[in-house]
């Protein structure tokens, strides 16, 4: 199911320059906090979204983001192979994101302390950066998301987490509650960047990239089945559900990347086939 309080159909936006009515950019996507917009324009154009470039493809496809916390306003700034510029301020919708309280975790898994704990999550961080670094000309992002399983929506996105009455960082997936075991598929096309057994805070831990930047991580498998640069096409099976890690009961977290920008599945999956 969806949630439909933030959901927004996909609009797309056309902007021409004034000297040359063939320069164009188009925008698909909802233009609320937390959405992956794609586009498309002519190739050879250069991309600037918040002062950052962007991958542009030999087609002239490419894709941006807005975080849990974008500004209202959001630059883009456009150059066309003629050398003509565009810049285009986006309004971006603000949310409002739901407190979670999760009592009952063991305190180890809420404020570690053991020196040798900490540098295996320091290890196992750097493991996920690098694999979220990947910038891959593939274009698998565009032919949009499946769910990789279905079942009831037990978490969402940007939610700040009390844990044991601590206040935590927000959560930053769609968790998806399933009996251990539960096959997961993969929602796109993509590239395994990441198979682990078991992180100290997400347990069983995969992440596929989609391109461009693009990519989606499975947390507290209990099984990883997909390996470190497999290839892998939509609906393959890739792992299992569990409850490793950092969990208070089996589900699968769901989450989608921008490079660093943490989007919301819930707002770009295709709806969920029960």
């Amino acid at each position: 199911m969806m949630n439909f309080k933030y959901f927004i159909f996909a609009i797309s936006l056309v902007f021409v320059t004034e000297n040359l009515s063939a320069s164009v950019v188009e925008l698909n996507g909802n233009f609320i906090q937390g959405s992956l917009i794609t586009g498309a324009t002519l190739p050879g154009t250069q991309i600037i979204h918040d002062g950052k470039s962007v991958r542009v493809s030999k087609t002239g496809n490419f894709a941006i983001g807005f975080g849990r916390n974008n500004k209202p306003d959001s630059q883009l700034e456009v150059t066309f192979p003629d050398g003509s510029k565009l810049t285009k301020s986006l309004k971006v919708k603000q949310r409002q994101y739901k407190i979670q309280r999760i009592d009952g975790l063991p305190p180890s898994k809420v404020t570690p302390r053991k020196p040798e704990v900490l540098k295996r999550i320091r290890d196992e961080v750097a493991m996920v950066k690098k694999a979220r670094k990947l910038d891959d000309p593939r274009l698998d992002f565009l032919e949009g998301f499946d769910w990789p399983l279905t079942g009831p929506i037990s978490g969402v996105y940007g939610s700040q987490r009390i844990l044991n009455g601590k206040p935590r960082r927000p959560h930053y997936g769609v968790d998806v509650a399933a009996p251990v075991g539960t096959p997961v598929r993969a929602p796109a096309d993509g590239l395994v960047t990441l198979s682990h057994p078991d992180m100290f805070y997400s347990g069983g831990t995969m992440i596929i990239d989609h391109g461009h930047g693009v990519s989606s991580s499975f947390l507290h498998l209990s099984k990883v089945i997909a390996e470190k640069g497999q290839y892998v096409k939509r609906g393959d099976i890739v792992a299992e559900v569990g409850s490793k890690g950092r969990s208070s009961g089996p589900h699968l977290d769901w989450r989608i990347n921008l490079f660093e920008k943490r989007l919301d599945p819930q707002l770009f999956a295709k709806p969920m086939q029960n």
